[in-house]
């Protein structure tokens, strides 16, 4: 078998990439999904990300392939090393760039290496993981594979990879059977609160739905539009708004693959007001990017979060990603869920202590979230 470095993904087969990639478990690795960030321009190396995707052939057959990108920097991967980096700097132990197995702009959990039915995956992954080390040596100081899955992180592990813990919030479906049920887990204080909160749309005349399936791909550019203008308008009132995805990458994402995308909508007197763009499979949501018109009290909980619980229920969903970051969410359901990455470092000395500092932070982090579910402040046990 032949491992191939692939600086654009357009030079793999669309079918080829897929028939490894899953979409209905993951739509981020999909390649309609990755090839629309390097066409649109938001991947290029303008904007710090160079594709370096790898790729292992049996002669004209993808048999296993990782999204791979060479970066100068850690802006836009999520990946809160900035510590390592600062660390390594001081060190004079050069940190970048780096070579990572990742989404772009993409805090979720997902497969990272792909591999072929019926091949022999551990082979397959042992490949990968050599090739990712001589590109690294040649280009780049590092391998960093981020927001795998767990079973990817330990499999990685004994192939010289530390593995690392982090933390997100997402909502769980304990199969309720209404918002209502859901809302008699928390205690009669934060219930009232969450309801006080859910009450307000009505009381301001905004309406919430989602859009999706056929309404959707009926006119894939209107809601594209109205997603990325309202991703912009948020984007823009921060002074650390980054602005990554582009009008193009909506445009794209939303003819492509409909099926996959899911737009919530605030509309006051028939305007948008607000919205959240999202992604979904049929066990999973994902809130990815918010954006409002105008300012009301607690809409952003409602377009991001309690609208989209209560579809979640209604629609039989198990896990909600609301997106990274946020202890706002405990407060209104969502628990405490671990993410996971992997990581090599060329310079021996920054390995070793990297190594270490994760096996410390994975251990309290993983006896942090043991304790919170044991005896949580926020859901009653069931």
């Amino acid at each position: 078998m032949d491992l191939r470095v692939h600086r654009s993904l357009d030079e793999i087969p669309q079918a080829a990439w897929d028939a490894l990639a899953d979409r209905r478990a993951s739509p981020f690795t999909s390649w309609a999904w990755l090839e629309a960030l390097e066409r649109a321009g938001c991947v290029s190396v303008d904007n710090g990300w160079r594709a370096a995707h790898l790729a292992l052939w049996r002669r004209r057959e993808l048999v296993a392939a990782a999204p791979a990108y060479l970066k100068e920097d850690s802006d836009g991967d999520f990946s809160r090393d900035w510590g390592w980096a600062e660390g390594a700097a001081r060190a004079g132990i050069p940190y970048y760039p780096k070579l990572c197995l990742t989404v772009p702009f993409t805090p979720v959990t997902g497969p990272r290496l792909l591999v072929a039915d019926g091949e022999d995956r551990a082979a397959c992954v042992a490949a990968l993981v050599d090739g990712a080390r001589r590109l690294a040596r040649d280009e780049a100081n590092g391998v960093h594979v981020l927001f795998s899955t767990d079973g990817e992180a330990r499999e990685l592990a004994p192939l010289g990879l530390a593995r690392r813990v982090g933390l997100q919030y997402h909502w769980r479906n304990d199969g309720y059977s209404s918002p209502d049920d859901f809302l008699a887990r928390f205690d009669s204080k934060r219930r009232n609160a969450a309801k006080r909160e859910r009450a307000e749309p009505a009381k301001q005349g905004i309406a919430i739905r989602t859009v999706r399936g056929d309404e959707l791909a009926a006119a894939p550019e209107r809601f594209a539009d109205a997603a990325f203008e309202l991703h912009r308008s948020t984007v823009e009132k921060l002074m650390w708004g980054r602005g990554w995805l582009n009008r193009d990458f909506y445009r794209l994402v939303m003819a492509r693959m409909p099926e996959s995308i899911e737009l919530v909508e605030a509309r006051r007197d028939g305007k948008l007001v607000a919205g959240a763009f999202n992604v979904a499979t049929p066990t999973h949501l994902y809130g990815r990017y918010w954006g409002c018109f105008e300012e009301h009290r607690f809409l952003h909980f409602n377009v991001c979060l309690y609208h989209s619980i209560d579809e979640c229920i209604r629609r039989g969903v198990r896990v909600f990603e609301g997106g990274a970051g946020g202890e706002h969410k405990l407060a209104r359901g969502f628990e405490p869920a671990e993410t996971f990455s992997a990581h090599w470092l060329a310079d021996e000395r920054l390995d070793r202590a990297v190594r270490d500092y994760a096996v410390a932070e994975a251990a309290e982090r993983e006896r942090g979230i043991a304790r919170w579910r044991a005896v949580s402040p926020i859901l009653k046990q069931r």
